[in-house]
């Protein structure tokens, strides 16, 4: 099976995505383009649903909006306030040591490289590169399941884990397509694009999939 025409599904999705609920990332940069408040966002949302991971970033960022407000939070503070999102207590004690080594190491201020950004706790390389992309406009593909599972799926590339689809992506995708790629296939892949059994009936792309990996469908 032929790769997809990654142009043409992709300007169908720009149109499609109006109709989903964008991604919790994307909501905390329209409110605050800060640096830190889209990486505590980030480090919030994994293995979370959005709607709680929205909840619970408005509850935080309303006690503290920087490293240092952050820092002054007990750790039963903070977990208090952004429970029921995934392993809270374990990303209490993340926020606050990522605020610690920010004012220790950056003078308060989020580095915007993906190597500097990978020494943070709690923070791999989907974090650091939607806190590139999206909080200081650089280039970058943040790769998640949703992503990862698409893109494979589609045939436009062949990996077993989302690291590999990501440099498979930075070497194969036109880099005018980076930054707004996430934004467009996580919505796709929550509410059409599912692991199991997708909508391929009511997909706008399906002329474009082959379908790799796909058994059941609706």
């Amino acid at each position: 099976m032929r790769a997809p025409d990654i142009h043409a599904a992709l300007r169908i999705l720009r149109r499609e995505v109006r109709q989903w609920q964008e991604p919790v990332v994307g909501i905390v940069a329209k409110e605050s383009r800060d640096p830190f408040l889209i990486l505590i966002a980030c480090v919030l949302s994994l293995r979370t649903k959005d709607l709680t991971t929205t909840e619970a970033s408005r509850r935080l960022f309303a006690l503290a909006t920087d490293p240092a407000g952050m820092l002054r939070l007990p750790v039963s503070r903070i977990e208090r306030t952004i429970y029921p999102v995934g392993f809270y207590r374990t990303k209490a004690r993340q926020i606050r040591e990522i605020s610690r080594r920010l004012l220790a190491a950056y003078a308060g201020r989020v580095p915007d490289s993906i190597d500097e950004l990978l020494t943070l706790p709690g923070v791999g390389r989907k974090t650091a590169n939607l806190v590139v992309t999206v909080g200081y406009h650089k280039p970058g593909i943040c790769v998640d399941v949703h992503v990862h599972r698409i893109t494979n799926r589609w045939g436009y590339v062949e990996t077993t884990s989302p690291d590999e689809t990501e440099q498979a992506l930075r070497a194969k995708l036109p880099r005018r397509h980076w930054i707004t790629f996430n934004d467009l296939l996580v919505p796709f892949g929550q509410n059409l694009c599912q692991p199991v059994s997708p909508y391929c009936s009511r997909c706008p792309v399906e002329k474009y999939c082959p379908r790799m990996g796909v058994t059941r469908s609706r």
